[in-house]
C-alpha cells in the first residue's frame, strides 16, 4: 500500500539534497574567483560572499535533520541563489579571457 508520508519524506529529502548541492556549488565557486573581480563588478567583497555562503553551508550541515523550510535554510538558500544569479555572472564576465 502506498504511504503518503513516505512520499513526503522522499520529496523533503530531495529538496534538502538539492539545496545542499546548490550551497556547496556556490561556496566552492565563490572561492575560485579572484578578489579583485568582486570589487570590479561592484559587488560585495570576496570575503563577505565566502563568509555568507560558508555560514549558509554550515547551517545546512548542522541542521540536516531540520525542515528545509527552516528560516536558516531559507536564508542560506536565498543567499546562494542570489550569488549564482547575480554575482557569479558579473564576476565571470569580468574574468573571461
Amino acid at each position: 500500500m502506498l504511504n503518503i508520508f513516505a512520499i513526503e519524506n522522499y520529496v523533503m529529502l530531495a529538496v534538502v539534497l538539492i539545496a545542499l548541492a546548490i550551497k556547496v556549488f556556490a561556496f566552492v565557486n565563490a572561492l575560485l574567483w579572484p578578489s579583485d573581480a568582486y570589487t570590479a563588478a561592484n559587488k560585495l567583497t570576496k570575503p563577505a560572499w565566502v563568509a555568507i555562503l560558508g555560514l549558509a553551508l554550515l547551517a545546512q550541515l548542522l541542521l540536516a535533520e531540520a525542515s528545509p523550510l527552516n528560516l536558516l535554510h531559507l536564508i542560506g538558500s536565498i543567499a546562494a541563489i542570489v550569488y549564482l544569479v547575480d554575482v557569479r555572472p558579473a564576476v565571470a564576465e569580468l574574468t573571461r579571457r
